[in-house]
């Protein structure tokens, strides 16, 4: 019930974040609530290429230095045992669920040198997007809480939604949008049509949707027709669905 009323708690919490501060003084408080010392909110990217990337977290700072500098978010034997599941799991199950090398271990080592304990990961993979994940860690020496994990899983994918909807409202500013009929267009060309048949399909003519298409690649910086696909399957526009071949 405690576990229950902590996450219910911190679910309220997230009404009231503005800002990536305000979603890491809520994950401190929470975490705080449960006993556990550190949180790491992250994309799974290196940083040094994506800083643009999500990563809140308390981490030592020992410890982030020498994770940013050694490029580990595309390698973190923690990372890719998220790769795997599809379930929040304990740092004990990673040898498990993921053949470990050397060099796995030594991450590991380093993040007890700097004073990380253990914790528990909660996957967090959105398609279209780079793969994620939540973590709560307690310090060296302590004993994570039990039953952490439902409450994990419950906390960890209401930060991580909180923070894609903390750059949703910052993109929906910037990105640029193509009108309904575009959007048309290019759903049926990611169903392999010509721009003959679309117009046929629509009713319009073929230079029309020429247009349409040309004026939609210049909008979104797209080469091609399949980049146009992608980059709106990547902002929602476009489901997968849409794009299921047409029967004649």
């Amino acid at each position: 019930m405690y576990i229950a009323s902590v996450a219910a708690e911190f679910a309220r919490s997230l009404s009231a974040v503005r800002s990536p501060g305000d979603l890491k003084d809520a994950l401190v408080q929470a975490c705080g609530e449960m006993g556990l010392g550190y949180f790491a909110l992250s994309h799974h990217v290196d940083f040094a290429r994506s800083p643009d990337a999500m990563r809140i977290h308390n981490y030592p700072e020992t410890w982030e230095d020498w994770y940013l500098a050694n490029r580990l978010g595309l390698c973190d034997p923690i990372h890719r045992a998220s790769h795997v599941v599809a379930r929040g799991f304990y740092w004990h199950e990673v040898p498990r669920l993921i053949p470990l090398n050397r060099h796995d271990y030594h991450v590991l080592e380093k993040g007890r040198h700097a004073g990380l304990g253990d914790g528990v990961t909660v996957p967090a993979h959105v398609p279209g997007e780079a793969r994620g994940s939540c973590t709560f860690v307690v310090p060296r020496g302590a004993e994570l809480p039990e039953d952490v994990l439902p409450w994990a899983q419950i906390v960890g994918m209401g930060a991580f939604e909180g923070a894609r909807n903390l750059r949703r409202s910052t993109d929906r500013h910037d990105r640029p949008r193509v009108s309904e009929r575009q959007r048309q267009c290019i759903a049926l060309a990611g169903r392999g049509l010509s721009d003959r048949s679309i117009a046929q399909r629509l009713g319009i003519g073929v230079q029309t949707v020429m247009e349409y298409m040309r004026d939609a690649r210049a909008r979104l910086g797209a080469s091609n027709r399949t980049q146009l696909v992608v980059c709106l399957l990547a902002a929602g526009e476009l489901c997968i669905d849409d794009l299921a071949p047409l029967a004649f």
